[in-house]
């Protein structure tokens, strides 16, 4: 009994001991990851090289110079501050904001009230451009316009009344024109024009079933070819079925024979070699040897990168400057004449 309960007791220290390490290395874990997630939470840095670094970093859309002024500039001439002053900004308050056609009834100049009187009086020669231009001796006043006595003392004979720039002018109609009585020819000018013989009229839409259409009943043919046709359920017969014994004993015709011959190939027609043949076992056990190994490696040659570096990798070898073009060769590079 004392030996068993010292064997329990060993496992249950070494199951504690077990389990302070797991969580000891849990811990170890949990804080390793930690890290690592806040390594990675981190914004990525902006790898700059000396090659593409221009300038300092300036937030663009501010108004921060790209270099700070220098202290030791000297102050702008009086010709630059003048250029720099900005242009004056004669406009009023009546007319600033003044819209392009305003009060101009579709008229491209705009019309505004006249400002004060400050200057003297309108020269001869101004008040003779300003004068109308007379009109033509065969000229012919406009017809009266009728209308209210308001409008009248502002536009006594204007044609263009209540038109606000159309050509044909709008006037009142007087009462006598009202209260006319219809003439033959008025009411012949007034009548619409008819339409051809041939013309007929637009068909309604709808077609309206008559009422005997509608209370008619079916007579016993048309009944009889209204049913459905009827269809049996089954059985069917087989897909298949016996072949009869004369058809089985008959013999084709000389004519079908010569028909369903094949089409025969052409003189000296190989057929094509579609069989194998096995390997040998020499050729399986075959080795490659020095000089084949030697010749199957490929020619390693340096990137461009590198290349472009070594200033003697495009030098011609002594040898091949030394080398001299065989006779055959000499006469197949001259052209041929002709």
């Amino acid at each position: 009994m004392a030996a068993d309960v010292g064997v329990r007791d060993k496992r249950s220290n070494q199951l504690l001991f077990d389990q302070e390490e797991d969580e000891g290395e849990f811990e170890r874990i949990r804080q390793s990851g930690r890290e690592r997630l806040l390594e990675l939470s981190k914004p990525k840095d902006i790898k700059i090289g000396y090659f593409t670094n221009v300038g300092p970093n300036v937030m663009w859309g501010t108004q921060e110079m790209l270099w700070p002024v220098n202290t030791n500039i000297q102050k702008a001439s009086e010709r630059v501050e003048q250029l720099a002053t900005p242009k004056k900004d004669f406009s009023t308050t009546d007319s600033r904001g003044r819209p392009l056609f305003f009060y101009s009834c579709g008229r491209p100049s705009q019309i505004w009230e006249a400002p004060p009187r400050s200057l003297p009086e309108a020269s001869q020669r101004v008040n003779n451009l300003a004068n109308p231009k007379a009109f033509h001796p065969d000229y012919k006043e406009d017809r009266t316009v009728l209308g209210p006595d308001e409008f009248l003392k502002l536009f006594p004979k204007s044609q263009f009344f209540y038109s606000c720039g159309r050509n044909s002018p709008i006037w009142a109609v007087t009462k006598g024109a009202k209260s006319a009585g219809e003439r033959t020819r008025t009411l012949q000018l007034a009548a619409h024009r008819n339409p051809v013989k041939e013309f007929q009229g637009a068909r309604q839409i709808e077609t309206i079933i008559p009422a005997p259409a509608l209370s008619a009943t079916a007579s016993e043919r048309l009944q009889a070819l209204a049913a459905p046709k009827n269809r049996s359920e089954g059985p069917f017969r087989e897909p298949t079925w016996p072949v009869t014994h004369s058809a089985m004993n008959a013999t084709c015709k000389a004519r079908s024979q010569e028909l369903s011959r094949a089409k025969g190939t052409t003189d000296g027609y190989m057929l094509p070699k579609d069989e194998m043949w096995p390997i040998s076992r020499a050729a399986k056990r075959a080795t490659a040897s020095g000089r084949v190994s030697e010749l199957s490696k490929p020619v390693v040659r340096a990137s461009m990168d590198h290349v472009q570096f070594n200033p003697d990798a495009f030098l011609v070898k002594e040898t091949a400057l030394k080398g001299v073009i065989p006779k055959r060769v000499f006469d197949l590079a001259n052209p041929i004449s002709r």
